[in-house]
């Protein structure tokens, strides 16, 4: 869910079972400042979601639930501190050991702009108040563009 949206891991933890819309393949998140926006989810996300919702969260659900989204181990409401570990845990086992959920929000990000998404529609999903911040994803996109470069031009 982290890759697939870019969402922050605060944003995951306050998400609400009714922020997801399968209809309309979106999430409603509340990010910082207050400000909500609308991000979109692609089926394979939905899909784990939709999992989940089905097998995983009606384990943990109790009392103390409420409408949380994603559940810690007691059923309340995940908490960041949780998430870190766990996609810290499981990137180790993909043999990724020098990325965390903050890593995975820059990557998306970099793969939205390398597959053409203008950087306005880049700002707008990750919640961005200010293009500047978003424009530091595009370090990355600019520094594979000039390896294509000088890889494939033979006037480089």
């Amino acid at each position: 869910m982290l890759y697939a949206t870019g969402i922050r891991v605060s944003e995951l933890c306050g998400l609400d079972v009714d922020d997801v819309d399968r209809e309309r393949r979106t999430i409603r998140v509340l990010g910082k400042g207050g400000r909500e926006r609308v991000v979109p989810l692609g089926l394979p996300a939905l899909d784990a979601v939709d999992a989940w919702r089905v097998r995983g969260r009606p384990i943990l659900v109790c009392g103390r639930s409420g409408p949380a989204l994603f559940l810690g181990v007691k059923g309340g409401r995940i908490d960041q501190s949780a998430v870190r570990r766990v996609v810290h845990a499981r990137l180790g086992e993909a043999g990724v050991t020098d990325m965390g959920p903050h890593g995975l929000r820059h990557t998306a990000a970099t793969h939205l702009l390398e597959g053409g998404a203008d950087l306005r529609s880049v700002q707008e999903l990750l919640g961005h108040a200010s293009l500047g911040t978003t424009q530091i994803y595009t370090h990355v996109s600019i520094e594979r563009l000039r390896a294509a470069y000088q890889q494939a031009h033979p006037r480089a």
